[in-house]
């Protein structure tokens, strides 16, 4: 089940909004965070994003909480672990609950992740059923609908790519007519609205704060994920990975930060690329090392913008044969079942 934050975990900073990391206004005498007292009427909970992979899940939850904290790309399952982002408002304090695409699963890994994703169902206030509006409704969005009803968790149908919708209007009213179906079934209200572009995400938000019960601020006001920043690093190594490979590398690739030393003028930051065969270590290292070249470069530059700093980044890659497949390396590379 996803807890609520403890005392303890929520006194603890991650990652501050604004990409620095500069101290919280409000600390304590031991230099803790405090949390303020939620003022009359506010509102507070955890939203699970749920969905096929790649419908979007991840940009919509960076557009919402207005900096980049969940890595995207266009290779599917590109979503590993849970990750909560926060956004906090004037009125609400929405908990995003991030969830891997649910699929049917070829390994070990893919049993972790769909287990976790449904798991996070049962652990949240409101569920936001992200579907694709590019294309008609489709067994695995079925298959998904089944499941959420039943269970007792409120649902919100986000139809996300309005934006890519079909030009012809008798494609796009099909697209509409099969997404409405599948809500109206189930009792479900609907909206549509692009991560991408903008458009209709401020419906969307006054939408989610509505479905909130009132509540108490669950983390500082200034935070934005409860992931540290070794963790995004690792991921953003990973996204470029996504972007720069292709064939196989991509889903038989783990990063784990293994070091990071911050100097009064750099953060120094060495990481290990782990990969389960030789012919993919080749792919990533390239040509006297130019693919790897490529992806420090970009993951360093992405790196920069989230701690506003210098950063030299290491990069090694290590063949860790079948690791997908063993629930014991799974556990070392920080893919566990989240309970």
């Amino acid at each position: 089940m996803l807890a609520r934050p403890t005392v303890q975990e929520r006194t603890q900073t991650p990652l501050l909004s604004g990409m620095t990391q500069t101290p919280l206004q409000q600390s304590g005498m031991n230099g803790q965070t405090l949390i303020p007292e939620a003022p009359p009427g506010f509102k507070s909970g955890f939203i699970g994003l749920i969905g096929r992979p790649n419908v979007g899940k991840s940009t919509l939850m960076n557009v919402m909480i207005g900096q980049k904290i969940a890595i995207t790309s266009p290779v599917a399952q590109t979503t590993r672990n849970r990750l909560r982002g926060i956004l906090t408002l004037p009125e609400a304090q929405i908990i995003f609950v991030d969830t891997p695409g649910i699929h049917k699963p070829h390994h070990q890994l893919g049993e972790v992740l769909v287990q976790n994703a449904w798991s996070a169902i049962q652990s949240v206030d409101v569920v936001l059923f992200v579907v694709d509006a590019s294309g008609e409704a489709g067994g695995g969005d079925r298959y998904i609908a089944e499941m959420l009803a039943q269970s007792n968790v409120p649902v919100l149908v986000g139809v996300n790519k309005a934006d890519q919708q079909p030009e012809d209007p008798n494609q796009a009213e099909a697209i509409e007519r099969s997404y409405q179906a599948l809500a109206q079934a189930r009792g479900w209200p609907i909206a549509k609205f692009s991560a991408l572009t903008g458009e209709g995400m401020d419906v969307l938000q006054q939408t989610l704060v509505s479905t909130l019960a009132p509540g108490p601020y669950y983390y500082p006001p200034d935070l934005v994920t409860d992931q540290p920043e070794r963790f995004i690093m690792g991921e953003l190594i990973r996204e470029q990975i996504l972007y720069l490979t292709r064939e196989e590398v991509p889903h038989s690739v783990a990063v784990t930060v293994d070091r990071v030393e911050e100097e009064p003028t750099i953060t120094r930051v060495l990481a290990t690329v782990n990969v389960e065969r030789n012919s993919q270590k080749g792919i990533l290292i390239g040509k006297r090392g130019s693919m790897l070249k490529a992806i420090g470069t970009a993951a360093r530059e992405q790196m920069q913008k989230l701690i506003a700093g210098k950063v030299y980044l290491e990069l090694f890659v290590k063949v860790q044969p079948r690791w997908r497949q063993s629930r014991t390396r799974l556990e070392e590379l920080g893919y566990q079942v989240e309970e």
